[in-house]
């Protein structure tokens, strides 16, 4: 620009504004004030949703706040901003806006969710948010008229996201329900009769370990390393090891300190032999590995190589996860605050079998269920990408609503 600002703009110490913009401070915009304490034994049964540092948390039979009503996490989880439209109870651990010095509360919940709070983080151990560490920092606040403007733009794009997000909800619910059913046999699909054979999955698969290594010892260099808290984290039932090869760990060890039965061919089923919670208990993934490439089993992990070929690679995706699969890993799960599933004991889990024809349809089923969900996350994604575009040209006055 070699210095030139456009007529009816300002040059400032952190960009180009217009002129009627106001230069300010941080504590211009509003006043967050710590929210209310709320124990288990003073806590009653109601309908006023308590809203902590991750959002809505329970209900309770009285309110603090009415709407419009501005929340942001003070302890724990920080960065996330919440606009509620109804009379709700602010928990301690929460921020709330106590006085919106005359700006339009959307547009204070959207500047605060824009200005990256968490970066204000003040403890060491459990991120926290001192609001006086706000006082201080100049911001540029538009006129009303483009407040309001600049929120109700923001409004329409947030209902895109929320109208895919919900989508995306119902679609996994149904491919749920679908699972339960199509999985355990109790719906048929047009053309299949006669009964399933169940078993053992000990007379399915041989199980061994993985080759631990620890999360420091990881990096970019070496061989492909399949964490379990990798398993815990991944949304999908797949991992493919050309595709995600980018993104999957290393560990550089030579391969032939590595155990055969540790390293991953495709069609393996890696379950996780920890996990903190029971949900996790079950957790697994399948390897897709055609091009053979070095693939390590690693940490608390319990690989299942087949011992036949009655379960094709695209069902073994889907099988595992039925509700009554879950529940006996549940009974054979040991431990107290880790709990997991053992080599000795995942072999006397058992699985109905449907035939080859019936797997594979039931399975192209389901990924085609899987492809619509893929497909919606990829617009969600992109509308998300698009609002943000749009609140840094918004709330730096970059584009123009007035």
């Amino acid at each position: 620009m070699n210095g030139e600002v456009k007529p009816g703009y300002k040059l400032t110490e952190v960009g180009v504004f217009s002129e009627d913009w106001r230069d300010c401070d941080i504590s211009d915009l509003c006043t967050l004030q710590r929210g209310f304490d709320l124990t288990e034994a003073t806590r009653k049964p109601g309908v006023v949703p308590v809203y902590s540092s991750s959002g809505l948390s329970y209900f309770h039979n009285e309110a603090k706040l009415q709407p419009p009503s501005v929340i942001t996490g003070r302890k724990g989880l920080l960065g996330k901003v919440f606009l509620v439209d109804e009379p709700c109870w602010p928990h301690d651990t929460t921020l709330w806006v106590k006085d919106f010095k005359g700006n339009d509360p959307r547009f204070v919940s959207v500047f605060l969710s824009y200005f990256n709070l968490k970066r204000f983080d003040a403890a060491t151990s459990v991120p926290t948010l001192n609001r006086n560490n706000l006082v201080g920092y100049p911001i540029h606040l538009p006129p009303l008229p483009e407040q309001e403007a600049i929120a109700e733009a923001l409004s329409d794009a947030d209902a895109l996201i929320e109208s895919l997000e919900q989508l995306i909800t119902k679609k996994r619910q149904i491919k749920q329900g679908a699972m339960q059913e199509l999985l355990t046999g109790k719906k048929r699909l047009s053309g299949f009769s006669g009964e399933w054979e169940v078993k053992k999955l000990g007379d399915l698969f041989s199980f061994s370990g993985g080759y631990s290594a620890s999360r420091d010892q990881l990096s970019s260099e070496g061989h492909c390393y399949l964490h379990y808290g990798d398993i815990h984290g991944s949304s999908k039932m797949i991992i493919d090891a050309k595709d995600d090869y980018q993104n999957i760990p290393k560990l550089n060890i030579p391969l032939k300190r590595i155990a055969s039965n540790s390293l991953l061919e495709d069609g393996d089923v890696v379950f996780v032999d920890a996990s903190e919670d029971d949900e996790g208990t079950s957790r697994y993934i399948v390897v897709v590995n055609k091009d053979d490439i070095p693939f390590i089993a690693g940490l608390h992990t319990i690989v299942a190589k087949s011992k036949t070929s009655e379960l094709t690679h695209e069902y073994r995706r889907y099988c595992f996860q039925t509700a009554d699969i879950h529940q006996q890993f549940l009974f054979f799960a040991v431990g107290t605050k880790v709990s997991g599933i053992s080599k000795s004991n995942i072999p006397k889990l058992t699985l109905p079998v449907p035939p080859f024809p019936e797997q594979a349809a039931i399975a192209e089923i389901l990924m085609d269920m899987e492809a619509e969900i893929d497909a919606q996350e990829v617009k969600l994604e992109k509308a998300r990408k698009i609002k943000y575009g749009m609140m840094h040209n918004l709330l730096t006055g970059k584009i123009r609503l007035i």
